[in-house]
């Protein structure tokens, strides 16, 4: 069983920044790869900030966050990042192909027991498993939004996922102080394939004018103990990466309870993508 030490860490935005923090957080060298320096130092500069506010009260110390700060890097060269890395944590926009081509260039660069782990939220992993070269040692790890406070780690194992696979797996996520759940390789796995749905039915029950999104929101945080409401989730998930979810289940469940409300679709249209645009159901400060 190879000793994970290094994670190299694909896509330093919201998903990636929050990974990479997490990783380091919990005692991994990380270095992070993106397509531009300017996403990688908004990315560690991010990192910085929510480490900072753990400062603030006092869950930790300046030296613990420069200890944290000092084993992330970043680099906007493939080959440069993947030396030396023991485990490969994708987190990069959802696009197959774009997961296709990088899955295929790292194949050719890493020993072949080095593992290969996708955040996707909507993509199947025996298909990306099954481009990467490497189908034992390839694996979905779904990781949740704000990564360094939700607990949540998805481990979804694709048709030849090895045992080995999946525990080493299991074990990096403990490390990075994760809980985890095992599902099986079907669109939106557990978590999503049942919230997509509740999302959708708000922002319908929104558009027909049966609530305030306020009272939306206050309803279902009261009523179900949910910490965010459904609208103010939209927001903060971005309602285009929302809506391309949504889409891509009605298209792969062929069932009606995926369909994607009007609303949302022309709220996208207009540019209201929720907290990354400053407006969505709710608006922002810049």
């Amino acid at each position: 069983m190879r000793e994970i030490k290094k994670i190299l860490v694909l896509g330093l935005g919201t998903m990636g920044n929050g990974i990479a923090h997490v990783a380091a957080q919990g005692g991994y060298q990380v270095v992070a790869y993106d397509v531009k320096q300017e996403f990688i130092e908004r990315g560690l500069n991010t990192i910085r900030a929510n480490l900072s506010r753990g400062l603030k009260k006092g869950k930790i110390t300046e030296k613990e966050i420069e200890e944290i700060m000092s084993r992330i890097s970043g680099t906007t060269n493939l080959e440069e990042a993947a030396k030396d890395a023991d485990f490969v944590i994708e987190a990069v926009y959802e696009n197959l192909q774009v997961k296709i081509d990088l899955f295929d260039k790292l194949n050719k660069m890493l020993p072949e027991d080095v593992i290969f782990a996708s955040n996707t939220s909507s993509i199947s992993i025996s298909l990306l498993a099954g481009s990467s070269g490497r189908a034992e040692r390839f694996i979905g790890m779904h990781f949740f939004n704000p990564v360094p406070v939700m607990r949540l780690v998805e481990i979804i194992r694709g048709v030849l996922t090895s045992d080995e696979t999946y525990q080493i797996t299991k074990m990096v996520a403990e490390k990075m102080g994760k809980e985890t759940i095992v599902a099986k390789d079907s669109p939106g796995f557990v978590v999503n394939r049942i919230l997509v749905p509740m999302l959708n039915e708000a922002v319908f029950a929104y558009s027909e004018g049966l609530a305030s999104a306020e009272d939306i929101d206050k309803g279902m945080v009261l009523g179900t103990n949910m910490p965010i409401g459904p609208l103010a989730l939209l927001d903060l998930i971005g309602l285009d990466t929302a809506l391309m979810v949504s889409d891509m289940f009605h298209e792969q469940f062929q069932d009606s309870k995926y369909r994607v409300p009007p609303l949302l679709r022309q709220m996208v249209a207009s540019g209201l993508l929720g907290r990354k645009s400053g407006r969505g159901f709710y608006t922002y400060d810049s």
